[in-house]
Parts: structure tokens; C-alpha cells; sequence
């Protein structure tokens, strides 16, 4: 069985993003991360929660073809925009390259 995750992973997931966003490579949006794992750039993909089932799955599934780690993020659209410091929704982001951060190595273990 999974371990459950607190509010502190989820906090420790938000200051690893920011630093991602700060000093590593990220596409924000459905159809840039989609052309980010079909290119075999993307390196970690994030999901918010309340995005659409049909669009989960079809992220899961190409990333299960070209063996992208994907992470479900515990908060809506909204927050995972806000945990990249836009202003704006972003329902799904790839990581390209994660920079100074320590992202990737969490996400293997």
C-alpha cells in the first residue's frame, strides 16, 4: 500500500517546484506537454487534480510509452499555477530539466 502523503510533502513539492521554475527548463499547458513527451523531452509530469479524467488518462498513458515519471499534484489547477507563480490556471506542466532542484531524485524513489 502507498504511504499517504501530508501536508508536508505537498509543501516540500511546492518549494522543489519553485526552484524548478526559478533554475530549470518547464512547459506549462496540455498541448506543450503533450509535444513535450511525444519528443522525449519531458522529464517529470505534473497533474492537478481537477483536471479532466479523458486528459489524465491520455497523459498517463503517453507518458507510460515513452517512460516519463508522472505525478498526480494534490491541489486544483488554481494552486499548481500559484506553486509556479503564475497568475494564471495551468492544469498540467512537464519538466524539461530541473535545474538546482532535487525534483526528479524524489519522484525515482
Amino acid at each position: 500500500m502507498a504511504p499517504k502523503k501530508n501536508k508536508n510533502d505537498a509543501q516540500s513539492i511546492g518549494a522543489k517546484l519553485a526552484l524548478v521554475i526559478k533554475s530549470g527548463k518547464v512547459v506549462l499547458g496540455y498541448r506543450s506537454t503533450l509535444k513535450a513527451i511525444r519528443t522525449n523531452k519531458a522529464r517529470l509530469i505534473l497533474i492537478a487534480s481537477n483536471s479532466p479524467a479523458l486528459r489524465k488518462s491520455e497523459l498517463e498513458y503517453f507518458s507510460m510509452l515513452s517512460k516519463t515519471p508522472v505525478h498526480h499534484y494534490n491541489g486544483t489547477n488554481i494552486e499548481l499555477g500559484t506553486a509556479c507563480g503564475k497568475l494564471f490556471r495551468c492544469s498540467t506542466m512537464a519538466i524539461l530539466d530541473a535545474g538546482d532542484s532535487d525534483i526528479l531524485a524524489d519522484q525515482a524513489a
